[in-house]
């Protein structure tokens, strides 16, 4: 059985001592038992993460340290941009690539965000590829060939046992940071289809290990009903993630699902 994680992405919000506040904080408010049920992590601001690293070493807390984006080099003359090396010198364990944000305001590719898996799977780190639609592409009725053919590109190249390993997350560009989430039937459908993409390219072992995490709105209120569903096994959680007392409650839900 698939254990579900919860990704908390902080995007770009809270300085370093803001961070610390916030990993303890939600340290003190989950206990061990859900640690047994759900994997939990938390994605900071590259700044913080050092202050995070360093909290969560030294209290050992359960709670898994990732990132929001790297480059698929290790070194170079890309100013600005953050080596996986460097990531994983600072134990992280989770690396987000392809976000819908990266994406739609950076002009990421599918081809850059395959480069970016690879180095990731390549410096010990676990890849959280994002992969969704429009509202344009949904109206269209384009959704599962917009988010298979993402899945495909992808994960092009990759062994099996690489792909059985990753984490997918299925993020309707609509449902962002909007108010607006897709019902539970029809994130389930997606997340099948993609899981039935992964078999059909990477064979059924690879398919039945990938974690598919849900993305778009994701809060306490929702976040059970969503985990319940037999292909979600997660959550990549925005907002509701920087709020300690409902990040907490959603995780405790989902370990619950």
């Amino acid at each position: 059985m698939r254990k579900p994680l919860i990704s908390g992405n902080w995007k770009m919000n809270l300085n370093h001592f803001e961070a610390l506040t916030l990993v303890e904080k939600l340290a003190y408010q989950l206990t061990k038992d859900v640690f047994e049920r759900v994997d939990v992590a938390v994605h900071p601001p590259f700044t913080d993460l050092r202050t995070v690293q360093t909290v969560i070493a030294s209290d050992s807390l359960e709670i898994q340290l990732g990132a929001q984006h790297c480059h698929w080099e290790a070194t170079g003359a890309y100013t600005g941009e953050i080596s996986p090396a460097f990531l994983a010198k600072l134990d992280v364990k989770l690396v987000i690539c392809g976000h819908s944000e990266r994406r739609e305001l950076f002009g990421e590719t599918d081809e850059m965000v395959n480069h970016k898996v690879k180095a990731i799977i390549a410096h010990d780190m676990t890849p959280i590829m994002c992969v969704g639609e429009t509202l344009e592409e949904r109206e269209a009725g384009q959704t599962e060939t917009r988010v298979l053919d993402q899945v495909r590109a992808g994960l092009d190249g990759l062994k099996r046992e690489q792909v059985g390993q990753m984490v997918l997350a299925y993020e309707p560009i609509w449902a962002i940071g909007t108010g607006r989430t897709a019902t539970a039937d029809d994130a389930q459908a997606v997340c099948a289809a993609i899981r039935g993409a992964v078999v059909e390219g990477w064979g059924a072992p690879a398919g039945e290990s990938i974690r598919i995490q849900y993305g778009g709105s994701v809060k306490a209120a929702n976040a059970a009903e969503l985990i319940a569903m037999p292909d979600i096994d997660g959550a990549l959680v925005g907002g509701a993630s920087i709020d300690a007392e409902e990040f907490a409650r959603l995780v405790a839900f989902a370990a619950e699902a």
